[in-house]
């Protein structure tokens, strides 16, 4: 599990030193390109995702002390919480096309100088990829969450399955806390 941690952070990592190579060579076009951010829906996501992060440590916590119920509960509040997230961004991406900001929605209008087209299908990668790995790990924890509270995963015997994914969920959070500013704060 550890290696395959590894290998998103580099994923990640990579990336977003590539958003931040653009961001130095075209620092006025980036910052122009993020100004059409919603910075308020941004910061909206940021805190919900912290609070699944919380819920998430707590399912763990709870998984090691042996109580089926209560763990179940916090898992189910971790992909409430994720749900959010995603129907959060799905506003914010719609808010986007109606704007013309994105690549099949009249040709990224507002967007005239290419520093600014290539920020922006930065932010649209980064966030579709971010999205991508919520989704699989909202998947993960329902299906956590099921065989918890059905006692097919006994605790605390078997509170390493319920760490592992919480260590996939935890990063997929840290990655969205180097998302957020790079793209929402740095205006």
């Amino acid at each position: 599990m550890y290696i395959f941690l590894v290998t998103e952070i580099m994923l990640f990592g990579g990336f977003l030193t590539a958003v931040y190579v653009v961001r130095v060579l075209h620092p006025e076009e980036a910052s122009s390109a993020a100004k059409h951010l919603n910075l308020w829906l941004g910061s909206l996501n940021t805190a919900v995702l912290l609070t699944s992060s919380l819920a998430m440590a707590l399912a763990v916590q709870l998984s090691r002390e042996g109580k089926f119920r209560a763990t179940s509960a916090w898992l189910c509040l971790t992909v409430a919480l994720g749900l959010v997230f995603l129907a959060i961004k799905s506003v914010e991406y719609y808010q986007e096309y109606a704007e013309g900001l994105m690549p099949l929605s009249d040709g990224m209008r507002p967007l005239s100088k290419p520093g600014e087209q290539l920020f922006f299908n930065f932010y649209l990668v980064g966030t579709g990829l971010h999205a991508l790995h919520l989704t699989i790990g909202i998947i993960l924890v329902s299906g956590l969450a099921w065989r918890v509270a059905r006692s097919e995963t006994p605790l605390p015997r078997r509170a390493v399955t319920v760490e592992i994914v919480g260590l996939y969920w935890h990063l997929v959070d840290v990655v969205w806390v180097f998302i957020y500013p790079i793209f929402y704060l740095a205006r």
